[in-house]
């Protein structure tokens, strides 16, 4: 069974930077199957979308919406996959959540997220 443990939102202002941090219960890229980990958001009303993924290969992706301001990157040493959110707007406010998965078949795992909120 996989855990993906979320840290690291919290409340920042306009223009302001954010890590996030998400904690895997193992060597999450040695499961089968899994060779892609990722970050999405909700937004209140909103659906939840992709915001940035990485595979086990290293190859990354991003939402247009943050290109240039976030950066997602991984550790493996500690089974760690972190986002550097920088230049923050009040609409990157949302709950983020970490999955992992397959580039096949989609996300298989989810954390239980955590809160980014952007004040004006």
């Amino acid at each position: 069974q996989v855990q993906l443990v979320e840290s690291g939102g919290g409340l920042v202002q306009a223009g302001g930077s954010l890590r996030l941090s998400c904690a895997a219960s193992g060597h999450i890229f040695r499961i089968n199957r899994i060779n892609v980990m990722g970050w999405h958001r909700q937004a209140p009303g909103k659906q939840r979308e992709l915001v940035a993924s990485i595979t086990s290969s290293g190859s990354t992706n991003y939402a247009d919406s943050v290109k240039g301001r976030f950066t997602i990157s991984r550790d493996n040493a500690k089974n760690t996959v972190y986002l550097q959110m920088n230049s923050l707007k009040p609409e990157d406010t949302a709950d983020y959540y970490c999955a992992a998965g397959s580039q096949k078949y989609g996300m298989d795992y989810w954390g239980k997220g955590t809160l980014v909120t952007v004040s004006s």
